[in-house]
């Protein structure tokens, strides 16, 4: 029995990191992706509809230009994806054609969740693919994305997916077996976690870095979508990509790696929150008090100056931060009504404190944070 709630139509989403789709940082593992098509291909006759998105357009282009090495200046890594993108596609076209599934091909940036016109745009196109019967093959679309390329990750764009798509389930394909509770590569009696239901400081503390030449994610970033997804209601699985059956096996509910489960009571995701939440970079964090925490956690309120017992970075009126508890663990994602420095004069202050001064005065009912903009994560 799965332990997935299954929503009708059955979504999933894949994510195949460049490393294990790759056999090194400019070669593309065509003998895999036969594997997996297989795969995806029962899946499609239990009548999944099924989103892929792949990394490895840099690694494509490498090979096709020649270049052994991943370059490390940006405009090399941008022509590169700028070349292999069509190699990539062809390969996925390739692998799926002999079982009669058609591909297309979405390059998505973050900015396309920032308005929210373009995002409707591209949850209709994603509607009619999948209803079509077609897979969609998204990626990054590094040849202008520069962020993406430097600090990027398609972890984080799986998720968007997954929520543009209203996705059943979100695996991710890496070369590391799940989550484990300390790094398997310098402690050997690491245990690998088969289940995931909060993400609080211990999960945050044990997600390690990047490791691969060919890709760019890590621990950390399959860390930040599942919290996302887990705040949507969408399961999210990580496997050892290369792993027999691995896709199958997880759909069906014998997950060979961690299984983040989904929220029972999910929060609504609205085009606006879910850019908040995955596309930007956060400029800064505001601790809050055990108040303020559960006024924003489970009365769905706005955060205002008086929960606020820290300030940490610069950060100006209108840019994304976090909203960390005593713990340090990232309670919400907003965007900012004030300041850094409007805030910090406001800390360890009470309202009539507030009230009574006159250049803060108006946060004493103002909302530092307000909740139509802001993405809670628990």
């Amino acid at each position: 029995m799965t332990p997935y709630d299954v929503r009708e139509p059955k979504r999933l989403v894949l994510k195949i990191g460049s490393s294990t789709l790759t056999t090194s940082a400019s070669s593309i593992d065509r003998e895999y992706l036969d594997m997996l098509a297989a795969q995806l291909a029962c899946l499609r006759e239990r009548g999944w509809q099924i989103a892929i998105v792949s990394s490895g357009a840099i690694a494509c282009g490498l090979g096709k230009l020649g270049m052994s090495t991943r370059p490390s200046d940006i405009p090399s890594l941008q022509a590169a994806a700028s070349v292999g993108q069509s190699e990539l596609v062809l390969a996925w076209a390739k692998a799926l054609e002999p079982f009669g599934m058609v591909t297309s091909t979405v390059l998505l940036t973050r900015r396309d969740t920032s308005d929210r016109n373009a995002y409707l745009h591209a949850r209709d196109t994603f509607e009619r693919l999948l209803t079509m019967g077609v897979v969609p093959i998204v990626n990054e679309n590094d040849t202008v994305s520069v962020e993406q390329i430097r600090f990027g990750d398609n972890d984080t764009l799986a998720a968007l997916v997954a929520c543009l798509v209203d996705a059943s389930l979100l695996v991710i394909a890496s070369d590391i077996d799940g989550l484990y509770d300390a790094n398997p590569a310098e402690v050997p009696a690491a245990r690998l976690i088969p289940e995931v239901t909060q993400i609080d400081k211990a999960i945050i503390d044990v997600a390690g870095g990047a490791g691969s030449a060919a890709g760019s994610g890590g621990m950390q970033t399959k860390v930040r979508a599942a919290r996302i997804m887990m705040a949507a209601g969408t399961p999210l699985a990580i496997v050892h990509g290369k792993a027999e059956r691995a896709i199958v096996d997880t759909v069906e509910g014998k997950c060979p790696g961690t299984v983040f489960v989904a929220s029972s009571t999910p929060h609504s995701i609205t085009p606006k929150k879910l850019w908040i939440a995955l596309g930007d970079s956060s400029h800064g964090a505001l601790v809050v008090d055990d108040g303020a925490k559960d006024a924003l956690v489970r009365r769905g309120s706005s955060l205002l100056a008086v929960g606020v017992c820290e300030v940490r970075g610069r950060f100006d009126e209108g840019d994304i931060i976090d909203v960390e508890d005593a713990a340090g663990v990232i309670i919400a994602r907003g965007r900012a009504e004030a300041s850094s420095d409007v805030i910090e004069l406001a800390c360890g202050k009470t309202s009539e404190e507030l009230a009574a001064n006159r250049l803060i005065g108006d946060l004493a009912t103002k909302p530092i944070v307000h909740r139509d903009e802001c993405m809670v994560f628990e």
